[in-house]
């Protein structure tokens, strides 16, 4: 397979993202460097790097990509869906949850419920007088 730039530069790139124990396994001299990219898309957590390994793979062709697609097994019913949420400017991807037609996961908050008791504040205390 013939590496374009854009291509080079997505490795490098991906390089410099992942974790020290794959590093040295992360060079154009790897004959399996996509396959081994593969792998480590399903394992890793940092959406950059996974983003970075996928465009990568879409890159080099459609044979390269279909590797990202998860190997759903004769037990495994259903893909469980991932949320991206932003907080404090990181990026992490979490499990969604399965929301029941019955209603049993509800989400509360002070907005929707204002019947929920609010939680006093704790007295400050300086010198055995509060603090206003």
């Amino acid at each position: 397979m013939q590496y374009t730039k854009p291509m080079v530069d997505l490795v490098y790139e991906i390089r410099r993202r992942v974790d020290a124990a794959m590093k040295p396994s992360v060079k154009m001299a790897n004959p399996d460097v996509l396959k081994e990219l593969a792998d480590y898309h399903q394992h890793s957590k940092d959406t950059i790097t996974k983003a970075l390994i996928k465009e990568l793979l879409f890159m080099a062709g459609p044979e390269w990509a279909s590797l990202l697609e998860p190997v759903v097994s004769e037990n495994t019913k259903e893909i469980p869906r991932q949320v991206v949420k932003v907080y404090r400017g990181q990026t992490v991807l979490e499990d969604a949850t399965q929301e029941t037609p019955g209603g049993d996961n509800i989400v509360r908050s002070e907005i929707l419920a204002p019947s929920v008791p609010v939680a006093e504040k704790p007295v400050r205390m300086y010198r055995g007088q509060p603090i206003l």
